[in-house]
């Protein structure tokens, strides 16, 4: 069965209007990896050496940084656009994927975390608002933890003034209205009517970063930054806490040993035996993983622990019954 379909109670299998679309999974330096290109080893490595001869929508190992669009339909025909992540390759995001899917607007953005990769492209946020030379147009819900809302009043003042400073001039700039979520799997908030709980976890030992859960018939869990579960967020999501996942979308960085602020592929497996979600995707990997390849390695590895997993790829859609 397709993580996409539901069984409602009188056993029928229930058609999804809402959908999942992958925008970017890949690492923070995104995927090809540019000194592959421009200074190349011998042998080149093939994974990045792909891009130069085959087009970015035909290449899965083409990787822009994790965001993933929430297309939330709450009824037949409703379709509310939630972002999370806005990272220095949205642009890219929205030329080639917005446009492959048919997606007009961005109706409210949830952010994981301050670090470039997911913040960097909030600028171009106004190209996905009404234009209005004078920024009369309705503000983004953004929602963000008290320490990233800290850190973006440095990096992008212009985007939290509130008002022009006298003899300032208008300048168009994407219009937001920033809302602070807490740290905390008790404190929900709504985000164009879908709930959605913050599910905080380790990104390095001193840095908190956001993951979310969401869908009340789906469960769904997306933790693009993780080097350590805290353990109430991992008891929330897990089997053995009552509340199984019935899809994770989890972080991966390399493809062997450890690193200090992500889950390499040893630890991102071993996290989802823990969790025993019905089905997982893998994101954020950087250029040592090849798409084909790599997947053959988790179809054996899905069969051996009965759990579908496999890596996502940018512009993946995935239906699902929120």
């Amino acid at each position: 069965m397709d993580v996409g379909d539901v069984i409602s109670e009188n056993g029928n299998c229930e058609q999804p209007h809402s959908a999942l679309i992958f925008l970017g999974t890949g690492c923070s330096s995104a995927v090809p990896n540019s000194m592959c290109l421009i200074k190349p080893s011998d042998p080149p490595c093939e994974v990045c050496f792909q891009s130069l001869s085959t087009p970015p929508e035909s290449n899965p190992n083409y990787r822009c940084n994790t965001s993933l669009l929430i297309d939330y339909c709450p009824s037949a025909g409703e379709h509310k656009y939630i972002l999370i992540d806005v990272g220095k390759t949205f642009r890219e995001q929205v030329l080639r994927w917005f446009t492959f899917h048919k997606i007009p607007q961005v109706d409210s953005i949830i952010l994981t975390h301050e670090h470039a990769d997911a913040v960097l492209g909030l600028d171009d946020i106004r190209a996905v608002q009404p234009f209005s030379p004078v920024n009369d147009i309705e503000p983004t819900p953004i929602f963000l933890n008290q320490y990233a809302m800290e850190s973006l009043k440095v990096k992008f003042p212009y985007l939290v003034q509130k008002k022009l400073k006298a003899g300032q001039e208008v300048r168009r700039v994407a219009q937001l209205d920033w809302k602070i979520i807490e740290n905390d799997c008790k404190s929900p908030f709504f985000a164009s009517g879908l709930e959605i709980v913050p599910l905080p976890v380790m990104h390095g030992e001193d840095y908190i970063c956001l993951g979310f859960s969401f869908g009340k018939n789906s469960k769904v869990a997306y933790i693009s930054d993780i080097s350590r579960f805290i353990e109430e967020t991992e008891l929330y999501i897990s089997k053995k806490g009552g509340r199984q996942l019935d899809l994770l979308i989890l972080d991966t960085l390399n493809k062997n040993n450890s690193h200090n602020t992500h889950f390499c592929f040893p630890q991102t497996l071993e996290a989802i035996k823990r969790l025993q979600p019905k089905r997982a995707y893998l994101i954020g990997m950087t250029h040592v993983f090849d798409h084909h390849k790599d997947n053959e390695f988790l179809q054996d590895w899905s069969k051996r622990e009965g759990i579908p997993v496999q890596l996502a790829h940018d512009g993946l859609r995935i239906p699902i019954h929120l």
